[in-house]
């Protein structure tokens, strides 16, 4: 009868600890990272997957805008996110009371000059028509990475909201066709070069290798994307050690792999 109890014993005692164990809380902490759908996402999720291997847990929150984001961070529904320059942080913060912050560089997404005829922008001939981003923010920057090319002199006082009205030295007479910053890939049939940004050179299958004749610094401010904070949170250990996470080579080597060069690390 005793050998019995004991055996009851043994076998109630995993049950009630087995029991124990599904009630516990688990105390570790996790941060919403907040990025827009396509690579921001992607590298961020992939970011994700290393820091769980260190004890880190990152929920990745997807957007589809570039507005939402930024509100999100600042009323604290995110912790971090990662998605934008320094430029529009700026802009963010001057029509805010809430200000956020970089605390470390995520990606490249550099912007540049495209060509499906020339090899180089000094082959680019007299009267060549160039297509340029129509919105205000991409159609400045595109004016500004010509001019940081040396095919157009702008306004000393140029600046992100500059416009072909800017412009005051054409020498070669260029001819500037604004279209919708999606479309211009499929412009390149039909001009001699085209400024366009990283993200619709990935979606046409562009090639900045074999197409891009001229591309923004490594260094432009608008090529130069941000892990972003609240000001408040610029110390935060837990995010700085995600940025640490961010900037490894585990992520090098996840650009390297998936983007093969369109996209870069920032750091």
């Amino acid at each position: 009868m005793l050998n019995k109890k004991i055996s009851k014993l043994f076998y109630i005692l995993p049950l009630v600890l087995g029991l124990a164990a599904c009630g516990e809380k688990d105390d570790t902490q996790v941060i919403k990272v907040g990025a827009t759908v396509g690579p921001h996402a992607e590298v961020v999720e992939a970011v994700a997957v290393e820091a769980a291997k260190q004890g880190l847990k990152v929920e990745v929150v997807i957007f589809s805008d570039y507005i939402t984001p930024n509100a999100a961070l600042a009323d604290g529904s995110l912790d971090l996110n990662s998605y934008q320059h320094q430029p529009f942080m700026s802009n963010f913060n001057s029509n805010s009371d809430q200000k956020i912050v970089s605390i470390g560089h995520s990606i490249l997404m550099r912007m540049g000059i495209y060509s499906s005829k020339y090899k180089s922008i000094n082959d680019l001939p007299d009267n060549a028509k160039i297509s340029i981003p129509n919105d205000p923010t991409n159609g400045g920057r595109g004016l500004l990475l010509l001019a940081d090319a040396k095919l157009i002199t702008l306004k000393p006082d140029a600046g992100a909201k500059t416009t072909v009205y800017d412009i005051v030295d054409n020498p070669k007479n260029f001819e500037f066709i604004e279209v919708e910053a999606a479309q211009l890939p499929r412009t390149l049939d039909d001009v001699d070069a085209s400024v366009i940004t990283m993200n619709y050179v990935m979606s046409a299958g562009l090639s900045p290798a074999e197409q891009g004749i001229y591309l923004e610094a490594k260094d432009a401010e608008f090529a130069v994307m941000n892990i972003a904070s609240r000001v408040q949170d610029k110390d935060n250990a837990t995010y700085k050690k995600f940025v640490e996470i961010f900037q490894s080579q585990a992520t090098r080597d996840f650009l390297d792999k998936t983007y093969k060069g369109t996209i870069e690390a920032a750091f």
